[in-house]
């Protein structure tokens, strides 16, 4: 095996490849929190419906999270974009891409967040119906603050997770930080310089986001 080891990385090319890879980071940054956000939103109305009594709506949720942890996130993706229109259902590839992190992610983060209420002290439940308080405010003022610093490091997996996941929506034309690579690669004809670029960018952001995850955590623990 012949290895070219002066065709690995070219200063030169990632001179040039770095900006115009940043230009994508808006809509990789977004995309991701702006799914994630949802997902939690709709995560915790699943992971509620969970533990309804009323068996129905089990079962619904259960078949949700079934399909969800059972279909690759590319196929789903692909499912809302090229599949629905096919039944009068068409949105653009950003709705596409929203729609399809949001509600694939919920699946996950309700298992988290139902992990965590359940993970809450039962004889807190009992003090706050003891003092009457209506079920909204015993998950508000009672439940989830505690619950939150159980989900804090699971959720941050997630959202790193969404963030990597965000390179699937460039098969779809989403102008993110892997679909300016791809632009940059095809053009110089340097694949590998440019996918080292973005992959060090990747890694960038996922490590702030893990930093502000630990102090996050840390100021919780004092709490």
């Amino acid at each position: 095996m012949d290895i070219r080891w002066e065709a690995m990385f070219n200063p030169e090319v990632a001179k040039e490849a770095i900006p115009k890879i940043l230009e994508g980071l808006p809509w990789t940054l977004g995309l991701s929190l702006i799914g994630f956000g949802l997902g939690t939103l709709l995560g915790f109305f699943v992971a509620v419906a969970r533990l309804s009594r009323f068996a129905p709506l089990r079962w619904l949720v259960q078949a949700h999270l079934s399909l969800m942890r059972g279909i690759p996130m590319m196929v789903f993706l692909f499912l809302i974009y090229f599949g629905l229109p096919y039944v009068g259902i068409k949105f653009d590839a950003v709705t596409s891409s929203i729609l399809a992190f949001s509600i694939m992610s919920s699946a996950y983060i309700s298992e988290i967040i139902r992990s965590s209420l359940q993970a809450v002290d039962k004889g807190q439940w009992e003090a706050a119906r003891a003092l009457g308080l209506p079920i909204a405010s015993i998950y508000r003022k009672v439940i989830i603050p505690q619950a939150f610093r159980i989900t804090l490091p699971p959720l941050s997996n997630v959202l790193l997770d969404m963030v990597k996941s965000t390179a699937i929506t460039a098969m779809i034309s989403v102008p993110e930080m892997f679909q300016k690579a791809k632009i940059v690669g095809g053009a110089r004809w340097d694949y590998m310089t440019v996918y080292i670029c973005v992959s060090l960018i990747y890694w960038v952001i996922c490590t702030l986001y893990a930093l502000g995850q630990a102090e996050l955590e840390k100021r919780l623990q004092v709490y």
